[in-house]
């Protein structure tokens, strides 16, 4: 199936409203697997014992993904995790987890209030989020002689990798994580560079 990047979140950001006197703590995390999401929960849930409600709502993979899940945390059934999951639904984001911690204030917010309280802080975290697209790519080592880096690291420009690094012994390594749709091009670059006296590795676990 053909893999459409899309945008993920590249740092944790957390912010703080209130409403009627309940307080909403709300985290936005990278999760790119269940485990993670789950394991972010958890934690949120140690670290605030006191709180009212602890309510979430993830996805994991592309926005299309069906890796989604969400929890009302014992507030209304449909008043917190399914409004959340909405606006991160209608975000385009992936690999996300956002929470809610709730303190309750003492005044009730009715099921409307609810609703529009957890889907404003789930859109506030999410106005001042860092992103940065998704991409699949493909880890890539290569070999060569000393005399051809400068010639290698310009090719370089050209492509979108990722995570570049060089290594300096008997010859040249580089290891990089190159663009699925660029690997090609990639490959055949810097075979042209070396005239073929390059070892080349395309890693076969992505």
């Amino acid at each position: 199936m053909l893999f459409k990047p899309y945008l993920t979140p590249t740092h944790e950001h957390d912010i703080e409203h209130e409403v009627k006197r309940s307080k909403f703590l709300t985290f936005a995390r990278p999760t790119a697997t269940t485990a993670t999401a789950n394991d972010f929960v958890k934690a949120l849930r140690a670290a605030h014992p006191q709180a009212n409600h602890v309510c979430w709502a993830y996805i994991v993979g592309s926005p299309d993904s069906t890796l989604r899940s969400m929890s009302d945390d014992g507030e209304p059934s449909g008043t917190a995790g399914m409004p959340m999951l909405k606006i991160l639904e209608h975000s385009g984001l992936g690999d996300i987890t956002v929470a809610v911690v709730r303190y309750f204030g003492g005044t009730k917010l009715g099921t409307g209030g609810l609703q529009r309280a957890y889907s404003d802080a789930v859109a506030q975290v999410l106005k001042e989020l860092q992103t940065e697209e998704k991409v699949d790519r493909v880890a890539v080592q290569a070999s060569f002689d000393y005399a051809l880096e400068g010639a290698i690291k310009s090719a370089l420009g050209s492509f979108n990798c990722a995570k570049t690094d060089f290594n300096y012994a008997e010859s040249v390594s580089l290891t990089s994580l190159v663009p699925r749709n660029e690997l090609d091009a990639f490959c055949e670059e810097l075979t042209n560079i070396c005239s073929g006296k390059l070892t080349l590795l395309v890693s076969k676990d992505n």
